[in-house]
Order: structure tokens, then C-alpha cells, then sequence
């Protein structure tokens, strides 16, 4: 299989290493200098490419996939903080009739966590006694906040618990309504990423944690969707790859 990288920062050159190790060629790379406005993106630079996989930034993620989608390839995204624009995106995809696979995370063991508390919170539904909320801890130089994971993992218990309403995002410095459910974003250092779903009752606490050691995780992910999507059209996410799998 042949990709193009769009966005080549420490993201994208932890792609390029693992696509290395498994016998993946890279056509063509993508950075922000020589893609200004998705210019270089177009059917002669992707001609050899079968997947594209985008680790760019949150804003220019419309315009890279409306480009990648206008040359008739397929489309990974492993950017986040661009799903306001998730509608408008799907609508080119389709319009295209090309494929595009987009995940908060691409860490193998985050989407089998994502199955694991769906059905936990199954669970917690039948108990009210226990209240639910979301701690996530990422790098300095992360942009968006909170991360799309914890937006991912607040949208699983707001579908199993129906006694929690909405995600309360902000600091809070008032009390927090029962049906409110607090997600709460630290940004230190180094670190590639630690999420937390706290169950939190009067007798007990139970915590579910996910904590990456490293970004090749997410490169790793990256890659097999792009194996997975390959030949393939329409709006997909990793929860298709892994029950697929």
C-alpha cells in the first residue's frame, strides 16, 4: 500500500517510522510550508497514493480533505478538534464517493476501552447511586481541550445513562446539576495522553484508565485503518475496523 502524510509533525513522522517497519511506502509528504491552503495536494502528487492520513491541524483539515477528496482518494484523519466541520466533510466524501475513516483516537487499545465501558455503562445505568466524570491529561503543545477522547468516551456514557444530560467542559465554580457530567483537561509536559472515567458512589469509587506510553500506538492505528479502508467508500470510524477485526 502506498500513502501520502498530511502534516508532518511529531505525529507524522512517528507514522512514517512505523510505516517503515511494516513495508508501507510513503509517495508523498505534506507540511505546512509546501501544503499553504492544501495547494499541493492535487491528482499528480497523489497519483501513486491509495490512503492519505492527515495529522495536520484542527483548521486545515476541511480544506486537505476537500482536496484529497476532489483527487479521488481515500482519507484518514487522525487530527482533532476540526468535528464542527464533520457534516460538511462527510457531505464532500459522499458527494465523491471516496472513502474516509476519522477517529478521536487511533490507539488500538483506546477504541477496544471505548467497547469496554460501553458496556460498563450499561451497567452503572441500572445504579443512580453512582455519579460519572471524566479526567483527561495530555502535553502542553496539545490544541484542543478537552481532547476529542474524552469528548469520545463523554458521548458513550451520555448514550448508556440517561440520567446524565450534557458534559460540562469549563471550570465549574458553582455546584454541578445531577445531570451534568464534569470532563476536566490538564495540560503538563510531555505526556502522550491519560484518560480517566470516574464511577463515584457513597461506598465505593471505581476508575477506568487508559494511559499511552508512547505515540506509536496511535501511528500503529493510523496505519492499519488505512490497510482497512483501502478500496472501500463511505464515512467510517475505528469502531468499524476493530469489530471487523
Amino acid at each position: 500500500m502506498n500513502i501520502a502524510l498530511i502534516g508532518y509533525g511529531k505525529m507524522g513522522k512517528e507514522v512514517e517510522r512505523v510505516a517503515a517497519e511494516r513495508k508501507i511506502a510513503i509517495k508523498q509528504i505534506f507540511t505546512l510550508e509546501n501544503n499553504l491552503r492544501a495547494m499541493a495536494i492535487n491528482p499528480q502528487t497523489l497519483k501513486d497514493v491509495d490512503v492519505c492520513i492527515d495529522f495536520s491541524v484542527p483548521t486545515a483539515v476541511p480544506e486537505n480533505a476537500r482536496a484529497v477528496a476532489e483527487c479521488g482518494k481515500n482519507l484518514v484523519i487522525g487530527t482533532t478538534g476540526w468535528y464542527d466541520k464533520l457534516k460538511e466533510i462527510e457531505k464532500t466524501v459522499k458527494e465523491r464517493k471516496i472513502g474516509m475513516l476519522h477517529s478521536p483516537n487511533f490507539s488500538l487499545g483506546m477504541n477496544i476501552f471505548y467497547q469496554t465501558l460501553s458496556s460498563a455503562a450499561h451497567i452503572f445505568e441500572k445504579f443512580d447511586c453512582y455519579d460519572a466524570a471524566i479526567q483527561e491529561t495530555h502535553h502542553r503543545g496539545k490544541q484542543d481541550s478537552p481532547s476529542g477522547t474524552a469528548l469520545a468516551l463523554g458521548q458513550i456514557l451520555l448514550q448508556n445513562i440517561r440520567r446524565k444530560k450534557e458534559m460540562l467542559h469549563e471550570t465549574c465554580h458553582k455546584e454541578i446539576k445531577p445531570g451534568q457530567m464534569h470532563i476536566t483537561s490538564t495540560r503538563v509536559g510531555n505526556i502522550y495522553g491519560i484518560h480517566r472515567v470516574v464511577f463515584d458512589s457513597e461506598a465505593d469509587t471505581i476508575e477506568f484508565v487508559h494511559t499511552a506510553k508512547s505515540r506509536s500506538g496511535f501511528a500503529l492505528g493510523a496505519l492499519t485503518a488505512a490497510e482497512w479502508l483501502k478500496g472501500k467508500k463511505g464515512v467510517f470510524t475505528m469502531k468499524d475496523v476493530i469489530i471487523s477485526i
